[in-house]
C-alpha cells in the first residue's frame, strides 16, 4: 500500500467511491479502495466493445436519472451529461407497445380511442376486485392497470424477471412503474436524466481523481477479495474502520441463510446491421422466447452519430451493432447477485443481519448488496452521501 489507509471501502461501485472521494477530499484522510473484480463501478461499469467501438453496460442497461438536486449537482462535477431520454417498448403477442403503460399502450391494446377521463373510468373498473391494501405484486398490479393489461404485460414478464410467482413479491416492486393516462412515454419522469458523455468508466475515473487532488488519497486495488487476502485480514485484525459494500449475508457467512436474490444471464451478440431493434430496450412480455429484454447500446448515444471520426461505430454508414439479450435466474452463490428479492422471509433473515451488524462498531455496511436494497442509481448516490454527513456533519 502507498499510505497507511485511515479507512477501508470494499467495493468500487457507485457507494463505496462517493465515500471515498468525500472522505478523501473533505477529510484529508487515506482512503483503500478495493474490488474482487478487475475493473472499477461495480454493476454500473461500461466498456467499449473492441470490435465496434459501441460502449456497452457490462451488467445491463444503467440509466441515470433523478430530481435529487443534490445528487445531481454531485454528479456533475466529475462528467457532463447527454440529453438522452429512456424510451421503452414490449412485444407481446407479437405485436410492439409503448412502456409504461400510457395513454397510446390502453388505446392500441383495446383497439380504441379512448380520452384520457375514458380510458382511467375504464381501468378503474377493470381494477374493481383488487383489495384496498394490495399485499403482493400480483395485487397491487390488478389495482393499478387493471387485470386485461396486468395478465398481457406484467405476470409473465414477472414470472420470468423473478423467477417467484407474482403473489409471492413486494408490491412496492411494481409502483416503480408509472401509469399514465396521456402519450407521454417516458420512461422516468424525473427532473434530470442523461448518460455520461464519455461513458461510466470515465465519470468513476474522475471520481478517484478528484479524491486525489487533496491532502487525502484515494487507493484503488483491483483483483482483491476482502476475505481471502492476508495483507486485507492485517487490516481486519487491527479493526480498521471499513465500508462494506458487498452483500451482507456473505459478510457473516450466511449463519442464517441466504438472502434471496435474483440474477442475470447477460448474452452479447454483434449483429451485422447497422440497426436490429430500433431502441435501446425491447422487452418481451410472454413467456416465449425465454429472455426478458434485449438491450441494443448503439442507441444509448445517437449523439455520437453526429462525430463519426470519434465514433465510427456510431456512424450512419456502420454495419454492425451490438445486442445484448438479457435472461432472468435465481442467484446461487457464484453468480452475482443482481436484484433483492425481498420476501416476507428475507426480511425476517435480514433484521438478523442487522442485529449482528449493530455489534460491529467498525464496519457500515452500504449500497444495495450491503443494505438488501432496491435501489437506482441516484438513490445509491444519496445514500452515500447522506451517510458521510451523517458520520461527518
Amino acid at each position: 500500500m502507498n499510505t497507511k489507509p485511515d479507512l477501508l471501502v470494499v467495493g468500487t461501485g457507485i457507494f463505496g467511491l462517493t465515500i471515498a472521494e468525500r472522505v478523501a477530499n473533505e477529510l484529508g484522510r487515506n482512503v483503500l479502495v478495493i474490488d474482487k473484480r478487475d475493473h472499477i463501478g461495480g454493476n454500473s461499469y461500461s466498456e467499449f466493445d473492441k470490435e465496434t467501438g459501441i460502449e456497452c453496460h457490462k451488467y445491463g442497461a444503467h440509466l441515470f436519472h433523478t430530481s435529487d438536486e443534490k445528487v445531481w449537482e454531485y454528479v456533475n462535477r466529475f462528467t457532463k451529461f447527454t440529453n438522452y431520454v429512456h424510451k421503452v417498448y414490449t412485444t407481446h403477442e407479437s405485436e410492439v407497445f409503448s412502456m409504461p403503460i400510457n395513454l397510446g399502450t390502453i388505446n392500441q391494446f383495446f383497439h380504441s380511442a379512448m380520452t384520457p377521463d375514458e380510458a382511467r373510468a375504464k381501468i378503474i373498473e377493470q381494477a374493481a376486485d383488487a383489495p384496498d391494501k394490495p399485499k403482493n405484486l400480483k395485487e397491487q398490479g390488478i389495482s393499478l392497470i387493471g387485470k386485461p393489461l396486468f395478465e398481457a404485460f406484467i405476470m409473465n414478464y414477472t414470472a420470468k424477471q423473478w423467477q417467484t410467482p407474482a403473489e409471492e413479491l413486494s408490491p412496492e416492486i411494481i409502483k416503480r412503474l408509472p401509469v399514465r393516462y396521456n402519450y407521454d412515454n417516458r420512461y422516468f419522469n424525473n427532473s434530470h436524466e442523461g448518460l455520461p458523455v464519455d461513458g461510466y468508466e470515465q465519470l468513476f475515473k474522475n471520481m478517484i481523481a478528484v479524491g486525489n487532488r487533496g491532502a487525502g488519497s484515494v487507493e484503488v486495488r483491483l483483483g482483491i477479495d476482502y476475505f481471502d487476502d492476508e495483507e486485507i485480514q492485517k487490516l481486519r485484525d487491527v479493526k480498521i474502520t471499513t465500508i462494506f459494500t458487498g452483500p451482507i449475508d456473505r459478510f457473516y457467512d450466511y449463519q442464517f441463510g441466504e438472502l434471496k436474490w435474483r440474477s442475470l444471464d447477460l448474452k452479447k451478440e454483434i449483429v451485422d446491421v447497422h440497426d436490429f431493434q430500433g431502441c435501446p430496450v425491447m422487452n418481451y412480455a410472454d413467456l416465449i422466447p425465454e429472455y426478458t429484454r434485449i438491450h441494443e447500446f448503439k442507441h444509448f448515444h445517437p449523439e455520437r452519430a453526429n462525430d463519426p471520426d470519434k465514433w465510427p461505430g456510431y456512424a450512419e454508414d456502420y454495419d454492425k451493432t451490438v445486442i445484448v439479450r438479457e435472461y432472468s435466474k435465481t442467484w446461487q452463490r457464484g453468480d452475482e447477485p443482481y436484484y433483492p428479492v425481498n420476501t416476507i422471509k428475507d426480511q425476517e433473515r435480514l433484521a438478523k443481519y442487522q442485529e449482528l451488524a449493530k455489534k460491529d462498531e467498525n464496519i457500515i455496511f452500504g449500497g444495495r448488496l450491503g443494505e438488501y436494497a432496491y435501489y437506482d442509481m441516484d438513490k445509491t448516490f444519496a445514500s452515500a452521501l447522506e451517510l458521510f454527513e451523517r458520520l461527518h456533519p
